[in-house]
């Protein structure tokens, strides 16, 4: 029987960690289910879901201390969790516009107010060409319940996104055009 786990690394980037990990994994018989991971700062970051034999959990787990010796923080999250509503309705959710301080903060303020979960967000401030002021992008995938409004959740974000003085798209992938 298989154990499935969630692992976290982060530490100082360098060549070779992914390689590292992926050989701790394979040496405990484990397979490398699906992975995100990214360069931030100067520093890998990656999560990653893999499985492995109940009985070599605790070889991988001993294997993925070693690399604190390297610089490298790993926690692993062994306790099942049940998964978003396989019912709800998947949204995406684009935002841009200058950069400042609590976007992110009033955007998942209201969808969390609003029952919405956020499956996955990338984020990054670059400077415009034309003027060289930060500009703020972001892209999420979302998951809100059967019964949710998206057109009541899309008049709210509207709003903030007047107050934010951002452009805000919120569509549903499969079905309408954002807007």
């Amino acid at each position: 029987m298989n154990e499935s786990l969630v692992l976290t690394v982060i530490g100082p980037d360098r060549p070779g960690i992914v390689d590292r990990v992926a050989s701790l994994v394979l040496e405990a018989g484990g397979s490398w289910r699906e992975s995100r991971m990214a360069q931030l700062a100067g520093h890998f970051a990656g999560i990653l879901h893999v499985t492995t034999p109940t009985e070599r959990v605790a070889v991988l787990r001993s294997a993925l201390v070693e690399l604190q010796a390297e610089g490298l923080t790993v926690v692993v999250a062994a306790e099942p969790c049940e998964g978003g509503d396989a019912n709800g309705q998947a949204l995406a959710l684009s935002v841009a516009g200058q950069d400042r301080p609590g976007i992110v903060q009033s955007i998942s303020r209201t969808l969390a107010a609003n029952g919405i979960n956020v499956v996955a967000l990338e984020t990054e401030v670059v400077n415009a060409p034309w003027s060289g002021e930060p500009m703020f992008s972001a892209r999420a995938t979302l998951q809100a319940g059967p019964a949710t409004d998206i057109d009541a959740i899309r008049t709210s974000l509207e709003g903030l996104a007047n107050d934010l003085m951002v452009e805000l798209e919120l569509a549903r992938p499969d079905a309408d055009a954002p807007r």
